[in-house]
Order: C-alpha cells, then structure tokens, then sequence
C-alpha cells in the first residue's frame, strides 16, 4: 500500500471497466493525444464570455441611462471589457478551469479586482458617472457568473459520472500501490482522471482491474532505453493522455528521473503520487535543497486572525439572524404546537470543540417520547446508516410538522443561539452525540479538533445518503484544510443543498 494511502471502498470491476472503456473511446469517439482535462463541451467558453459580458455590461448600462448619468453606454462597455480582461488574467477561461468548480470564492475574488481596475479608469479618465450607482449596476456581474459557474459545473460533474471529458491515465507502479491509487481514483467521479491502463512494477498481481499489457521488470535495467519503451508502448496502446508515477522500492528516485526524461522527451505529461491523500494545496510548498524535491506540508489552522475573523463572523451572523428570523420562529413554535403534543423546542446534549459537551437547541420534529423508542428501533435493525449515526429515511418518530421543517432544514435554527454562546460555529461538522463520541477511534476524534457547524460539508455533500466512512472523510478534509474562503464556498452551496433536499430525513 502505499505511504499515507488508505484503501476506499473500490469501484465494481464491471463499472470499473465500463467507464474505463468511456474514456478510452472519448465523449465524440475521437482521440486527442494531450487534450486538457478531456473534450469538455465546446459551449463552456462561449456561454461564459457571453455571460460574464452581458452580466457587466448590461445592468450598468440600464443603471446609468434610467438615472440620467453621462456615458451610460461607454460605462457598460468599459465595465465588460475590463471583467473580462480580469477574468482572463486570472485564468477563468481556460481548459483546465471551465466547469472544474462551482464555489463562488474565485469569482468573489475576480470582482475585488475588478473593481479596483474600475476604480483607476476612473479616475483616469475624469469620469462623472455617481460611484454608488456604478457599483450597484456592476454588483450582477459577479452573481450571473457565479450562475454559469455551477450550471457549466453541473454538467461537467454528470459527464464525468459515464467517464466522459476526462483524461485517460496510465498507472505506473508497483501493484500494492496501483491498487490503492487506482481505488481512490474510481471511488469518486468529481475529478478529471480516469485509469485507462496499468504498467506494473515486479511480478505480482494487480488486484484493482486495470488493464495490464506490459509490465517493468522488479529490477532497474541498466540503460534507461527498456523502461522507456515499455511505457511508452503502453501510452500509445491505451491512448493515455496522462502518467502517473508511483514511487516506491523498485522504483526509485534514479528510475523515476530516467523515466521522466523518456516521458517528456516524447511529450507525455507525467505526475507523481507523493502518497497524501486529503492535504489541500494551499498547505503545500515545494523545496529542493541539494536537489532533493521536498514538500511541506503547511499544519491546519487552528489559532490566529483567520480563526478570531471566524467567530466574530459567526457571532455577528447568529446575532443578524436571530433577529431577523424572530417572526419565522413564531410562526414554526405556533405550528408545532399545533401538530403535536410537547415542547416547542428539542434539547439534547452534544460533543464540540476538545470535547466539551453542551446542550444544542433544535425545533422539535418528533414525537415527545423519541428518546426512549430509539433503543426498540435499533434492536429492530431499523438503523439504515452503516455506522456510528442513527439514520432512517422514513422514521415513524418524526411529526408531519417535523418532517417539513427537516426537508427545508428550518428545525436547525435554533442552533444560532449556540453558535452566538460560542459552542458552534456556522460552518463545521456535525455535532455528534455522547454515545457516538464514546465508540469513536482516535482518527475519528479528530472530528472534534474544532467547533460544529450549522451547515458543513456533510450537509452540502448528500447529508443521511452518506455512508460513515463518507461522513467522516468529508469532516476531515474539513478540519485539515479548514479556510475563511472554504466557509463561504460552503454557505453558497448550503442553499443549493437546501432546495435539492437530498439526504434531509
């Protein structure tokens, strides 16, 4: 296995082949030897020009002419070329980026800049137009193209589950390693890369289902020339448009170098596994003193500015939103009333930060005596989550009242009085409970290394369809590569996530 590599829950051997065959043809039957990120849809690019043109210049234009400014028109044009010309600079057009994400952080980011460009042809240029009416007219630019960001994402994310628009990857490793990363690669469907062929290292068997037509021999050759060609041969048989390298004994940092020369002297890209699974690349940097490549590995952030600007943020959030959602709140505690007997609102004690145990505040979906028929529905096997989580699709506990308010998520609520005590926080895991707490390992422990959230990863990700091997990667990745820019990506997805109801019960 290799370094750091967990082994996931491996794909069929049938679904396995079948979307490997996908790419090997390719989404239009025709191979492209060094195509970026496969043949994605030729309408990305045009839509999102059209799009981002239309979403700048348009409402400023209709701003500036309704309210009599000068250069109504020109203003608009300006504006539409200058997003566009900071959108390009920042690489939002290319292959590689279109349809690859749907957070709104980049695009968030894209405006900032814009807006600091429009500032300088502003002043440059003696323009008259009143500045808060300009802003308001280019405040659209941003939503229309964070809109065309997730539908070009959403499509690319469903071509990618039948293996289409991905680059085709040849493995090349020995076969413990190839098995674990070829896995990791076909348990999910949210990436680029699918395995089209395997060139093992060494004599042993390759367990992943990966087509084999040529392996390395357990020992470097003494010419670079016999790896070279076998590798090469396999990259034209299985039309790879990508070579992954695995490290490891028999084929070591000389033999890679070697091969390396080989692959771009033929002009085959090529990457490396370092063996990490789940470091964001923003905790990485590279070094190489004495020509040894190294890379750090950045510790997660658990203290400073970024984690004070969290819980002011989230404080002020819970502080804006209670406030605000007063009358709904009435509104749900008259109707719950209503629907069934007992109290308005659920207490139950949960598991935070170091794990310190509070007490969290829900809306009541259930039947007052829940609690106490949970145990009969256990021993009854009515636990439909495979792990540590009491999950069932249609629980006979929960109120007709209650199931509404979990479809659209409103019994979580009251949970911003937690987060404005300091207990939770808007973004983070989900808090378990004590007897959850009591059977989890020490990797699952590490759930607990920051606050709980309201809404998290779990949530925006599938919810109760998750599996708990699923639930708790998801809270690790969380809580290893946790960012501010991260949180808001994840409140934008929370609505999505909301309205598709998907895993809500």
């Amino acid at each position: 296995m290799a370094p750091g590599l967990s082994r996931p829950a491996a794909a069929p051997p049938d679904t396995y082949r079948a979307r490997a065959a996908h790419a090997l043809h390719g989404w239009q039957g025709v191979h492209r030897a060094h195509s970026s990120y496969g043949d994605k849809a030729p309408w990305y690019l045009p839509s999102t020009l059209a799009a981002d043109t239309l979403g700048a210049a348009l409402p400023l234009t209709a701003v500036l002419d309704r309210t009599g400014q000068p250069h109504a028109a020109a203003c608009g044009a300006a504006a539409a070329a200058a997003w566009l010309a900071v959108r390009a600079f920042r690489r939002r057009y290319t292959s590689d980026a279109l349809g690859e994400s749907s957070g709104l952080t980049a695009v968030l980011g894209d405006w900032l800049v814009l807006l600091g460009v429009l500032a300088v042809l502003r002043t440059a240029f003696d323009e008259r137009a009143d500045a808060s009416l300009a802003l308001a007219g280019i405040a659209l630019a941003p939503l229309v193209a964070a809109a065309t960001r997730t539908a070009t994402h959403r499509h690319l994310a469903t071509a990618r589950r039948s293996a289409h628009a991905v680059r085709r990857v040849l493995v090349v490793g020995e076969p413990s390693a190839a098995d674990d990363v070829v896995g990791h690669l076909a348990a999910r469907t949210d990436h680029a890369y699918v395995v089209v062929g395997a060139v093992p290292v060494g004599g042993a068997k390759l367990a992943c289902g990966a087509p084999v037509t040529t392996r390395l021999g357990a020992v470097a050759p003494t010419g670079p020339a016999e790896d070279a060609g076998i590798v090469l041969g396999a990259v034209r048989e299985h039309r790879a448009e990508l070579v992954l390298l695995l490290p490891g004994p028999r084929l070591d940092a000389e033999r890679l170098r070697r091969l390396s020369w080989a692959l771009h002297d033929a002009d085959v890209p090529l990457a490396v596994v370092p063996g990490l699974v789940d470091v964001g690349v923003q905790r990485v940097q590279l070094d190489a003193p004495a020509g040894l490549t190294l890379l750090h590995i950045a510790p997660p952030i658990r203290d400073g500015a970024p984690v004070v600007l969290k819980a002011a943020l989230d404080r002020t959030g819970a502080a804006l939103g209670l406030l605000l959602l007063a009358p709904l709140f009435a509104v749900l505690a008259a109707a719950i009333r209503i629907g069934s007997r007992g109290p308005v609102f659920h207490r139950q004690v949960r598991y935070g930060r170091a794990c310190v145990p509070f007490t969290m505040w829900k809306f009541r979906t259930m039947v007052a005596d829940a609690e106490a028929r949970r145990a009969e529905l256990e021993r009854s096997g009515g636990n439909e989550n495979d792990g540590l989580m009491f999950k069932m699709r249609r629980d006979p506990r929960i109120t007709p009242v209650g199931r509404l308010l979990r479809r659209w998520s409103l019994d979580e609520l009251p949970q911003l009085l937690n987060v404005l005590r300091g207990e939770m926080s808007l973004v983070g895991p989900r808090p378990p409970l004590p007897d959850e707490v009591a059977r989890y390992d020490e990797v699952a422990r590490r759930r607990l290394a920051v606050r709980p959230g309201i809404t998290g990863l779990w949530q925006v990700s599938g919810r109760s369809e998750l599996s708990w091997d699923e639930t708790l990667a998801i809270d690790l990745r969380y809580v290893d590569n946790w960012s501010p820019a991260g949180d808001v990506d994840v409140m934008a997805r929370t609505l999505r996530a909301v309205v598709d109801g998907r895993g809500a019960y």
